[in-house]
């Protein structure tokens, strides 16, 4: 299935729209707030570019800290909940002491 436009090129759009069209129509203080949101959906649409490859990285460095081996699960909400629970393991860690001789 090919769902076009994506949701990178609805982003896009958007902020197109609003630095192209809404800044200079607004103006003053609008312009300005409109300015910052097309800003903040530029980040967002890196972020969902960059997401895949940023939690492949976090998870298999993590897995590394801890000596796990395997490769990280294809459901993204799954890798995610492995980070956040190693992560909170490796607070706990830090909290405790462990970590401070380094890996």
């Amino acid at each position: 299935m090919n769902d076009r436009p994506d949701r990178g090129e609805l982003l896009e759009a958007v902020r197109r729209f609003l630095a192209d069209e809404a800044v200079p129509a607004l103006g003053g203080h609008l312009g300005y707030q409109a300015r910052v949101a097309a800003n903040v959906l530029a980040i967002v649409a890196r972020e969902i570019e960059f997401e895949a490859v940023d939690l492949d990285s976090e998870w298999r460095g993590l897995a590394a800290l801890f000596d796990l081996h395997g490769e990280p699960p294809t459901d993204a909400a799954e890798v995610r909940s492995e980070i956040q629970a190693w992560n909170d393991a490796l607070g706990e860690r830090i909290r405790a002491g462990d970590a401070d001789a380094g890996p």
